[in-house]
């Protein structure tokens, strides 16, 4: 049968992947020439194939120059079978089109080299069928997830760099013109800060997410080790009880905290905020810290037993030193968790002088603030988080998989 060849699968991933790219490299055209660009899919559905057909045929001649040549040779197939003016274009955006055919082209063909590397042309066994259907499965879906977190990104940090004219006259518009100078280019997030107060949510953010993480680390570390080395009755049904809070809904819980708040005074303050986020986080923290801290030998805490330690000591000299890369991820998850929480802070806070930043950035959402603001609020609310996480992304990855071993 046919379809259990190599140069079957070839084929076939050669025509999604040349599909595929088409698609994508002809929205970001439209996004950056701001102009509809028109979508052919019959020629590629044929250049696709093909290059998937030389790839298998020649990779006993793969090499850097081999693989230059393949990418050149596709981008000029695709410029033949479109007639010399791809897209349809203007003459003004040839660079850019030459561009995306090339960028089209590479890609297609760096694809095929992750898909079908070592793959035989001819009959495949079971087991090679099913390592190219998951190295390709593997492949797309990457791809597709990283262009769902990457798409909106790159709109949102577009859209914050335009003036209100261009995006009323071409809301599809989303290249910069970098012979902008500095000021026009950035000038919404320079109007945020001076005439909307804009650090003022920042700082007010920064204070509610650090006490968070204070709180829940006071109060979820002493706990964890409590429930991981301690003889507690029943302490099954509690470890699991205790995440059952996180479970709920906040909508089902806001409306009495809403009333409780109000008639003590809290409900408009930062304060209150700093006492509903723990309450909030603990469980969670609880559950994550439970779970490394039983992995950790319980050899070294008799041993400290011996030697005079209180268990206070050792959870001060033994247990955090140890678990650093656990108490450090599970920091960084409760300031995300505090950092990006908008419900509570929605219903408790009117004063604009107290707003956290995602109650700050609702208030720019509103038909008298440019869409460019609150585009800028959101690319400045998502950077400090970003680089926090990619600073810190060793001690998360290292502290959730040492704490799912155990417990």
């Amino acid at each position: 049968m046919f379809w259990k060849y190599g140069l079957f699968f070839s084929i076939l991933s050669g025509g999604i992947w040349g599909i595929f790219w088409q698609i994508f490299f002809t929205l970001v055209g439209i996004l950056t020439l701001g102009t509809p660009l028109s979508l052919e899919l019959s020629q590629i559905m044929i250049i696709g194939p093909l290059a998937g057909f030389i790839y298998i045929k020649s990779q006993k001649f793969l090499s850097i120059k081999f693989h230059l040549t393949a990418i050149i040779i596709i981008s000029f197939l695709i410029y033949i079978s479109h007639l010399g003016n791809p897209y349809h274009a203007g003459d003004e955006n040839q660079l850019i089109i030459f561009i995306l055919i090339l960028s089209t082209s590479f890609f297609i063909w760096v694809s095929l080299n992750h898909s079908l590397y070592n793959l035989s042309p001819g009959k495949l066994s079971k087991h090679d069928i099913e390592s190219f259907l998951i190295k390709f499965m593997w492949g797309i879906g990457l791809i597709i997830l990283i262009l769902i977190t990457l798409i909106p990104f790159y709109i949102m940090i577009m859209t914050s760099l335009k003036n209100q004219q261009s995006l009323i006259l071409n809301p599809l518009d989303l290249s910069v013109n970098l012979n902008t100078d500095f000021k026009t280019l950035f000038n919404s997030y320079i109007e945020l800060f001076t005439n909307f107060n804009f650090h003022l949510f920042l700082i007010n953010s920064f204070i509610v997410s650090c006490t968070t993480v204070i709180i829940t680390l006071f109060f979820s570390i002493p706990g964890a080790y409590a429930l991981a080395r301690l003889r507690i009755p029943n302490k099954k049904i509690f470890s699991g009880a205790v995440i059952l809070i996180y479970l709920i809904p906040s909508i089902v819980l806001i409306i009495p905290l809403y009333i409780i708040f109000s008639y003590m005074g809290l409900r408009n303050s930062l304060f209150g905020l700093m006492l509903v986020y723990p309450a909030t986080t603990i469980p969670v923290a609880l559950y994550m810290l439970r779970g490394y801290f039983s992995a950790l030998s319980s050899e070294i805490d008799d041993a400290a037993l011996i030697d005079g330690l209180s268990r206070v000591q050792i959870i001060l000299k033994i247990a955090i030193p140890l678990s650093k890369p656990a108490i450090v991820s599970v920091g960084l998850y409760v300031f995300m968790i505090a950092w990006n929480e908008f419900l509570i802070a929605f219903m408790f806070l009117d004063d604009p002088n107290i707003f956290t930043l995602s109650r700050g950035i609702m208030s720019l959402n509103s038909s008298e603030i440019p869409q460019q603001h609150l585009m800028a609020g959101a690319v400045i609310a998502t950077i400090p988080v970003m680089v926090i996480f990619l600073y810190l992304e060793k001690f998360l990855i290292s502290g959730l998989s040492a704490g799912g071993v155990k417990g």
